[in-house]
């Protein structure tokens, strides 16, 4: 399984917030950092504001910033949020579905993954701030996101 191109983008604005948890924050900031689409951030951003992992400041000086603790959001409940299934595997239309004990493998295998993602938060992501703040201001043309 692989996530799509949307959860992760959600998980680096998250993780990008939480890196920056004392000012706020920009979509063009973000997209600079992780050389992502401004455009697709702003959807990422909008559903993550909308499930309430983010909170917007509109105007001149207004940014973004998580909505609570980074400590308090999983990866898990960003995933579930962020996915549209998690079906591996379309068995409804095989002919051994009914006699088959390969759907309830990959279901288990699912639960067991959204499980370890459940175990971790974003606040767990961020092993070592001080160089990921640097590698992001390596990475951004004019330096934003250093500290």
């Amino acid at each position: 399984m692989r996530l799509t191109l949307y959860t992760d983008y959600a998980l680096r604005v998250l993780i990008h917030l939480a890196l920056h948890e004392d000012r706020l924050c920009s979509i063009s900031e973000v997209s600079r950092a992780y050389d992502a689409s401004h455009n697709h951030l702003m959807k990422v951003v909008n559903k993550l504001a909308h499930d309430g992992f983010v909170e917007t400041v509109r105007g001149r000086s207004g940014g973004m910033r998580l909505a609570r603790p980074a400590e308090q959001i999983t990866v898990g409940d960003v995933v579930r949020h962020t996915e549209d299934g998690f079906s591996l595997a379309d068995c409804s239309g095989c002919v051994l579905s009914p006699a088959c004990g390969l759907s309830g493998v990959l279901a288990q295998g699912v639960a067991a993954m959204l499980k370890v993602f459940d175990g971790y938060t974003i606040a767990d992501l961020l092993a070592d701030k001080t160089t990921m703040r640097r590698l992001i201001a390596r990475q951004s043309p004019l330096g934003i996101g250093t500290v």
